[in-house]
């Protein structure tokens, strides 16, 4: 496929400058390594493009130290791209479910609820919903009404949703979806993440 040249044009009535900038719901999944990664480096190009930046972490611990926050609120502060807000929803779960589920149930519900009013007030031209789907897929925010909300976004808000298993309505309504396979990691043969490949 030559570049910039789509396979199909639909005939959606849009001008090609409005379907170029029309705003996206990307999702990243499947159990292989870098859902996370491609979304902060999604981030990245945004940064640098001026646009003010919501990300919302709903499995990591707000205990964790991720490397990505760190280097995306200096660049923030910085002055010289645009914006990041960092909110962080989990108490340490991740995608095996431990004790506390009830909290962690809450706290997802709190983070999606303020994700609808920062959708709604156009707070943020890309939103990362990081580990977004284990919430979609344990059924405690149901996915219809994700759908709808994204659906019905105001402006141009671009937003991408990262985590395994995401829920096939989510997929059927995304623009872009990349499932991420596992080939090999150094976890089969029994390593523990490191410091600058897994944080």
């Amino acid at each position: 496929m030559p570049q910039g040249q789509p396979s199909v044009v639909p005939e959606d009535g849009l001008t090609t400058r409005q379907r170029r900038n029309r705003p996206l719901v990307l999702v990243h999944t499947g159990v292989g390594k870098g859902k996370s990664t491609a979304a902060f480096g999604l981030a990245l190009r945004a940064w640098n493009q001026g646009w003010p930046i919501g990300v919302f972490q709903f499995v990591k611990s707000a205990k964790w130290k991720v490397g990505e926050e760190n280097a995306l609120r200096v660049l923030g502060a910085s002055g010289e791209g645009g914006s990041v807000d960092w909110h962080k929803m989990g108490e340490g779960w991740s995608w095996v479910q431990r004790d506390g589920q009830m909290d962690n149930e809450e706290k997802a519900r709190e983070g999606w609820e303020q994700v609808k009013r920062d959708l709604a007030a156009e707070t943020y031209r890309l939103y990362v919903l990081d580990e977004f789907a284990y919430p979609l897929r344990w059924g405690w925010i149901d996915t219809d009404e994700v759908v709808s909300v994204l659906r019905d976004r105001p402006g141009t808000q671009h937003v991408v949703i990262t985590g395994r298993n995401a829920p096939e309505k989510l997929v059927d309504f995304a623009d872009l979806v990349t499932d991420m396979s596992k080939v090999k990691h150094p976890m089969d043969a029994g390593q523990k993440g490191q410091r600058g490949i897994e944080w």
